[in-house]
């Protein structure tokens, strides 16, 4: 009669499978949440050149992606990736506005100006008058801080003109 040297347990190997696959899932979904994880809230509000306060106004990443919407007064509460940069601000009426965040901001104010119609004018033209007008959007927000409709002096983003 022989001694056997190693004694075999049934499902011994199959439960040794099953951790690996424990262990493989568990590593797979922490890793996921992280990736999720990976995201940053911006608040603020929205107001127009005439220091009106604006409802409504869609609020995008990557031009098409719809991440908020302003309220009855303007504010906003968005979560966005980490790595975006810049947010686009659309609404009826509105001319599109594009910023770029700086990195240490999680509270931003923007000025938006009204859309209007220049019938009569050439398409230079245009865009000369479009361009002054949206370089006096600091000197903007300075007056809606100081009148108390924004929280802070100077902008935390940079305005970004794009052309028709």
């Amino acid at each position: 009669m022989t001694i056997p040297m190693s004694i075999e347990f049934p499902g011994r190997k199959d439960n040794y499978e099953m951790k690996k696959l424990l262990i493989l899932f568990i590593v797979f979904t922490a890793s996921i949440c992280g990736v999720y994880s990976q995201s940053k809230t911006i608040e603020g509000r929205v107001i127009s050149e005439h220091l009106e306060t604006l409802p409504g106004v869609f609020i995008m990443i990557d031009d098409s992606v719809e991440v908020g919407m302003t309220d009855l007064n303007g504010f906003f509460k968005i979560d966005i990736p980490v790595s975006e940069k810049k947010i686009l601000f659309k609404g009826v009426g509105m001319e599109p506005t594009t910023i770029e965040l700086v990195d240490e901001c999680d509270k931003i104010e923007v000025v938006i100006m009204l859309s209007s119609t220049y019938d009569f004018i050439t398409p230079r033209r245009v865009e000369r008058k479009r361009k002054k007008r949206y370089k006096k959007l600091p000197e903007i927000h300075k007056q809606a801080y100081e009148k108390g409709i924004f929280k802070s002096c100077d902008p935390c983003v940079s305005y970004v003109f794009t052309k028709y």
